[in-house]
């Protein structure tokens, strides 16, 4: 894996969770067919493999536009430039689905926050008002420990 310049060696760094992978196979095959455990390891190298093609052509593309983070457009004609352009309309619909639920979820984040009837700085304030009781409180128990609770050990028995 020499082709990946500047990434970490260790493989379990650069590999995609087993049992999220293990899980997929498992979902997608019908309920009478096993995967054998030697063929969900071989998948498992595939899935990882392909990662690191479509991440280090996608470099190869944000560096030849002279970007410095590489986006979906980049990934993209990294799937054209390796011969997956079949697949590139579904995942930019993928693409654009996300982008949707990623707008929808901030939407709800900032509807929260003003259906709390409190500005920024008053939960803020309130934040800190309540990890300083949470602080007082936490230091009261430390201090009310009694010291005939610890028993103290001879230093010749502390080993």
């Amino acid at each position: 894996m020499s082709d990946y310049e500047g990434v970490p060696t260790n493989d379990d760094d650069l590999s995609l969770p087993r049992a999220t992978v293990f899980k997929l196979i498992a979902e997608m095959l019908p309920e009478d067919i096993v995967c054998a455990k030697d063929t969900r390891e071989l998948l498992l190298e595939c899935c990882n493999e392909f990662i690191h093609l479509i991440a280090s052509e996608s470099n190869d593309v944000c560096e030849k536009e002279a970007k410095k983070t590489i986006a979906a457009e980049h990934v993209l004609t990294a799937l054209q430039d390796l011969g997956f352009g079949k697949y590139v309309t579904e995942v930019q619909e993928a693409y654009d689905e996300h982008r949707k639920q990623q707008t929808k979820d901030r939407g709800r984040k900032s509807t929260k926050l003003s259906q709390l009837g409190m500005s920024e700085e008053e939960l803020l304030r309130s934040q800190e008002l309540l990890f300083a009781e949470a602080r007082m409180r936490f230091q009261n128990q430390t201090t009310q420990a009694q010291p005939s609770d610890v028993t103290p050990v001879p230093a010749s028995d502390a080993r």
